[in-house]
């Protein structure tokens, strides 16, 4: 995304965010948590991902200021603290039960979970099965800036700014651009095809597919 916008903005002025999990936003494994609550269902949080939240009232204000007063390629993003603001999923699966009134009670596995909703629901405990990630596309932490990134953070108290412009290849956007089409005109396309095409413009994006997905978890 922000290699096409870069692109673009060699016609017009463009500035961005990069900002964290929106709490509780639709999609999320916040929002997960009260569905399944909803539906009696377990709680399931990886034990090993971490991640750094913010309100929709704060995700709202980024994208303001950045609108408002960034500089034309500049990328705002909030100023967190990696001790103090990265947070794992199954502190805040905890947490969250007890804001609802339930204790949360650790099983050892999925059967154990699903089976033991009702009997655990009657003495305000809820089944939590944590476990280490082994599903696709969880990163087990997140990164505002890269390391060869020109950023500033002095220019304001909670939000930091990435100063350089991307440098982009127009002829792989342009090949990028022609692959999708074709893929589009001939009807059909698989997650490979995809893979390849964002390989082609990230070398360095570490993907493996797990075969299974986070949201789709018991």
């Amino acid at each position: 995304m922000e290699m096409y916008l870069s692109e673009l903005g060699e016609k017009i002025s463009i500035s961005s965010a990069r900002f964290a999990n929106v709490a509780f936003s639709d999609g999320s494994l916040l929002h997960s948590f009260e569905e399944r609550l909803k539906l009696g269902h377990p709680i399931v949080a990886p034990t090993d991902v971490k991640r750094y939240f913010v309100t929709p009232r704060e995700s709202g204000i980024l994208c303001l200021m950045s609108c408002l007063f960034g500089e034309k390629g500049e990328i705002y993003f909030p100023k967190l603290d990696e001790d103090t603001h990265l947070v794992s999923f199954t502190d805040i699966a905890d947490k969250f039960l007890e804001a609802k009134g339930f204790e949360p009670f650790y099983c050892t596995s999925e059967e154990e979970a699903r089976s033991s909703v009702e009997s655990l629901r009657q003495n305000k405990q809820w089944p939590c099965f944590y476990s280490p990630s082994d599903t696709t596309g969880e990163k087990a932490y997140e990164e505002f800036y890269m390391e060869d990134e020109a950023i500033s953070l002095d220019k304001y108290a909670d939000l930091g700014i990435v100063t350089q412009v991307l440098k982009v290849d127009p002829s792989l956007l342009q090949q990028f651009r022609k692959e999708i089409a074709r893929l589009m005109e001939q009807g059909a396309w698989s997650k490979e095809d995809l893979v390849r095409l964002f390989h082609m413009l990230l070398p360095e994006l570490d993907y493996e597919d797990k075969g299974k997905y986070l949201d789709a978890k018991m």
